[in-house]
């Protein structure tokens, strides 16, 4: 089996609370020549981080998982960003089985049956195999977003596919996001203006009462369940 390039697992040359435009440029300096990727679900942190990378006009690959199940303004926010971002090549590594098969061979509305289940054909197998080709993976966690994210670091050896992790947001919270959205102009789902702080799949996600554009929690996705995660990063919560 090939093994992949070695990087730089326990020692970087930035600090951990370096600002962030200073730890982007960062990392597309010195993974230049690494296999470097973002992931994404086109949540809002997301779409704002595509924005910071892409200001350096440099070829950016931004990976997302299409599960068959997003919602249609997922897919127009997707086809928009596309279309803003000429130097980002974004690419579908989503899973190929298809809601039909699924249900043919695990069973009919497995997300409600199984969630675990579902999120691991749907994101976490196909995630793994994309982790195969990568160094370096950016993405735009933050520790607020949730008890299992409060120890994230900016800089760190993921264990769990043998790649560097930036997450150049780390230390940011909900409303600065949204500030940078606001002030940048930057695409973002229509849903977060209909009570939606999170978007996941359709099956999966619920809107929020009383919940506006600058508030943030998980309380849509899996409602019902214990589930907390779907598993790309952490465990599949139940």
């Amino acid at each position: 089996m090939e093994m992949k390039p070695v990087v730089d697992k326990q020692r970087t040359p930035i600090a951990e609370d370096a600002p962030t435009d200073e730890l982007i440029a960062w990392t597309l300096e010195r993974f230049a020549e690494q296999r470097l990727i973002m992931t994404t679900s086109f949540g809002m942190e997301g779409c704002a981080l595509i924005d910071m990378y892409a200001r350096h006009n440099k070829p950016m690959t931004v990976v997302y998982l299409d599960t068959m199940f997003f919602f249609p303004e997922t897919y127009a926010l997707r086809n928009r960003m596309i279309e803003l971002y000429p130097h980002v090549d974004f690419v579908n590594r989503g899973t190929t089985l298809t809601p039909e098969e699924q249900a043919e061979k695990y069973g009919d509305k497995l997300w409600e049956k199984n969630p675990a289940q579902c999120c691991n054909l749907r994101k976490v197998a196909p995630m793994r195999e994309v982790m195969v080709d990568v160094d370096v993976w950016i993405t735009a966690l933050r520790r607020s977003q949730s008890p299992t994210r409060a120890n994230l670091r900016m800089i760190d050896w993921d264990w769990q596919y043998q790649v560097l992790k930036i997450s150049p947001l780390a230390a940011w919270e909900r409303p600065t996001i949204w500030r940078y959205i606001q002030e940048h102009d930057v695409p973002y789902n229509s849903l977060h203006e209909k009570g939606y702080p999170t978007v996941g799949c359709t099956h999966c996600t619920k809107a929020v009462p009383n919940s506006s554009p600058v508030d943030y929690s998980r309380d849509g996705r899996w409602a019902g369940s214990e589930k907390t995660e779907c598993g790309l990063h952490y465990g599949a919560g139940i």
